[in-house]
């Protein structure tokens, strides 16, 4: 067996050869698996066109060396069965059939078995290159169990019983071979299990060897005398070998199916590209037709603004025209009224003899009127050049002729002094008016007076209720300090980030109380949240967030540690975030470098994180930004636990990823678990296990696509690195997010590259939790790409 596989192999290639091999026995007229034990009964079947036996069931296994061959004859030699009888210590029981199988695939065309038309088709189909042929072979290496007389064996019981099916099958094969050699019509192969198996072999299509075996000792002659006759009668057979060709089917079936899927997804992706193409190009119409209906629609309204200033503008030039004319018969009618006073004149001048009272007068008058006269008439004469300032002209020439009127009758004078005690009068009446403001003004101050000493004994007051309260504050403050628990572990909320601390508990205050989980303790931790809420509803929450920012330290201190203790109960939760507690919080992280107060605020920052409402405004208002500031500036292990439990709150909310990422809060959860704390990093691991979760959940509904944002920052290769841990928590943690990134098959690369399948395979056998290992086995089973790097290693 061993030589045959060896010469098989040499002469084999893998590229283009495949070696099979399977090792049953006969044992009792019953054929048995012996790679497979519990394989028992093996039914045959034979082909009815091409009459080839087959072993349905039967183990086959794929040689890859010697080396594999001879593993695998080890099994099935443990696996037979023998006896000690009288004849031989390691009697064989059974025979022992090893069956190989080798296929060999032969590059040639198709010659004469497929006509013109076909090889047309057929050539066009696979390019020219023919349907592939296969080229099949079996050997069979048969150890056939020695007849035995019962007489010589000794034989009883069960042993008995193997020997009457041994010779059975024995006797069958041996007339069978008796048929063959006489050239009988009929072969009994059917009387047995053997015969059947064994029917290529004699007189078939096969080379066939056959050994036979026998003892020098007179004792034995008779059965040394029938084997030799036996292999005498076996000579006689004629063999005719055949090459057995076959089409491959099979591989052409599998190259067609890839070429139509690698068809179908092109088409898939062109169809996609055009109808990509399409929607732009009626997206890119339809906008065009937007913008042109937009543009006719403008046009439209402009030219309407445009006809309606048009009709504007042509009804100011027809008033235009109209005033011109206007203008023009008022210097019409202003020269007629020139003429006239120039008549007046003359006769003016004749009166002047008549009064000699008014001469002088008349004289400075005529002079005077003559100079205005001269001017009038310039001005009329600039105006007939000037129609623009005709209007003016004329009001000044009504003007003069109405004094040169006054004067020629004598009123000129009276209507001054009427002017004057017109002025008189309106003086008077200004004084009195302004007499009454002064009188509404004073008595307005008096009012004022009256409101200023109102408010001024309104301060007054409040400044003495102010002092009251300040004393208030004082006494409550002292008894807040009484109250409010002097150790930071004890305000640690009570979600889930921080349920893996309470088995812990701080030293200092084991020794004094004993385990955290004890009844005591907890009743004590009950009863200050319970002390805490009451002073709260008498106090006043909105009093102790001012306390926040105290200038004293132990006032903050104190301050902090009663909103960290009420932002562990939900119910307080929202209240604290209305009166601007968040704000503050957020301040003291921003401006202080106390540690206890870093360490208080980042609790509770992390208790107000666990709601999704207020994960949002933590993130809006720089709270990411300032955690991971306040890791990078401090080495206190129990400050970078709050910092990485608040951050790691944070991963739990799937739309905030992508900021959280940018604001650099992964990098400092990675930073934080180079401290060493093994408490830090079970934060760590649970953050990134919930920012893990989140983002395979957006692949799964299709939110989010590509790689995963904690590969850039390092996580992955951070994850590979801690997955054997000790610490429970942090190990489960870390098999999680392995877990879930290995859900998104655009990680499958990096996860390979970084050896996480091996981690995943160690991960589906050996976690401690049932429903990691089946999550494990799933991703492997799943992802293509792990599930290829799996076999292959």
């Amino acid at each position: 067996m061993v030589r045959a596989l060896e010469d098989i192999i040499a002469s084999t290639s893998p590229a283009s050869d495949s070696v099979e091999v399977s090792y049953l026995q006969l044992y009792m007229e019953s054929i048995q698996d012996l790679l497979a034990p519990e394989k028992t009964n093996i039914p045959i079947n034979e082909d009815p066109k091409t009459g080839e036996v087959s072993l349905p069931g039967a183990t086959v296994v794929r040689v890859q060396d010697l080396d594999h061959f001879l593993q695998l004859l080890q099994v099935g030699e443990a696996n037979r069965h023998a006896a000690n009888t009288k004849m031989n210590t390691e009697s064989s029981r059974s025979h022992a059939i090893l069956m190989v199988h080798i296929r060999r695939s032969v590059h040639e065309k198709v010659n004469d078995e497929i006509n013109s038309q076909e090889k047309g088709t057929k050539s066009d189909l696979f390019d020219g290159n023919g349907i592939p042929i296969v080229r099949k072979s079996k050997l069979l290496i048969v150890d056939l169990a020695g007849s035995e007389r019962i007489d010589k064996s000794g034989s009883e019981g069960l042993l008995l019983e193997e020997a009457k099916f041994i010779n059975l099958s024995l006797s069958s094969l041996g007339k069978c071979i008796n048929a063959l050699a006489e050239n009988s019509s009929h072969i009994p192969t059917r009387d047995s299990k053997l015969t059947r198996l064994l029917r290529d072999s004699f007189g078939g299509s096969a080379r066939t060897s056959l050994i036979v075996t026998i003892g020098p000792s007179a004792r034995h002659h008779a059965e040394t005398a029938s084997t030799i006759m036996f292999g005498q009668r076996a000579m006689k057979i004629v063999n005719m070998v055949k090459l057995k060709e076959e089409f491959d089917y099979e591989s052409l079936s599998r190259k067609l199916e890839g070429q139509v899927d690698h068809l179908t997804a092109e088409i898939e992706r062109q169809q996609k590209l055009r109808d990509d193409d399409k929607y732009k190009l009626e997206k890119q119409l339809r906008e065009c037709h937007d913008s042109f209906a937009e543009a006719r629609k403008v046009l439209v309204t402009r030219s309407e603004i445009l006809e309606k200033e048009n009709i504007h503008l042509e009804s100011e030039m027809k008033g235009i025209l109209n005033e011109l004319n206007h203008q023009k018969d008022l210097n019409n009618l202003m020269q007629d009224k020139v003429s006239k006073l120039e008549m007046s004149l003359k006769h003016s001048e004749q009166h002047q003899l008549e009064n000699s009272t008014y001469q002088k007068v008349l004289a400075d008058t005529t002079q005077m009127y003559e100079k205005k006269m001269a001017e009038l008439i310039k001005q009329i004469e600039d105006e007939r050049a000037h129609s623009e300032n005709a209007e003016e002209q004329l009001a000044l020439m009504k003007k003069l002729l109405s004094e040169q009127q006054k004067s020629i009758q004598g009123q000129k004078q009276i209507d001054e002094l009427a002017l004057k005690l017109q002025e008189m009068y309106q003086l008077h009446e200004n004084t009195l008016s302004e007499l009454q403001s002064l009188k509404s003004e004073n008595k307005d101050l008096l009012l004022q007076k009256e409101k200023l000493n109102e408010e001024l004994h309104s301060v007054r007051q409040r400044l003495l209720e102010q002092e009251k309260q300040r004393k208030g504050i004082e006494n409550e403050l002292f008894k807040l300090k009484r109250a409010v628990p002097e150790n930071e572990n004890d305000f640690e909320d009570k979600k889930s980030y921080m349920k893996e601390e309470l088995s812990k508990g701080s030293s200092e205050f084991g020794n004094r109380m004993g385990s955290y989980r004890s009844n005591p303790l907890r009743e004590n931790i009950s009863g200050q949240r319970a002390t805490i809420a009451k002073i709260c509803e008498e106090v006043g929450l909105q009093k102790i967030l001012q306390l926040l920012t105290s200038e004293d330290s132990d006032v903050q201190v104190h301050a902090v540690k009663v909103v960290a203790n009420l932002a562990a109960e939900d119910i307080n939760q929202k209240r604290i975030v209305e009166e601007g507690g968040l704000d503050a919080l957020l301040m003291l992280l921003r401006s202080l470098e106390n540690t206890t107060i870093l360490r208080v605020a980042s609790g509770a920052i992390a208790n107000l994180a666990m709601n999704e409402m207020n994960q949002a405004l933590i993130m809006d208002k720089g709270g990411a930004l300032l955690l991971a500031k306040t890791a990078s500036k401090t080495e206190d292990p129990q400050t970078l636990r709050m910092v990485a439990g608040a951050l790691a709150n944070l991963c739990g909310n799937e739309k905030l990823l992508t900021v959280l990422k940018e604001d650099g809060g992964i990098k400092a959860l990675l930073g934080m678990a180079r401290s060493g704390s093994s408490d830090v990093i079970a934060q760590v691991a649970r953050g990134l296990a919930n920012f893990a979760k989140c983002e395979s959940r957006g692949v799964i509904q299709g939110h989010r696509i590509g790689r995963s944002l904690l590969i850039d920052d390092g996580a992955l290769t951070w994850l590979i690195a801690n997955s054997n841990t000790n610490s429970a928590s942090t190990r489960r943690h870390v098999e999680l997010a392995l877990c879930h990134l290995a859900q998104n098959e655009d990680n499958a690369k990096d996860i390979i590259s970084g050896g996480g399948v091996k981690v995943l395979i160690q991960i589906s056998v050996e976690s401690s939790r049932e429903d990691i290992r089946n999550l494990a086995k799933k991703m492997l089973r799943l992802n293509p790409s792990l599930q290829a790097d799996m076999h292959a290693r």
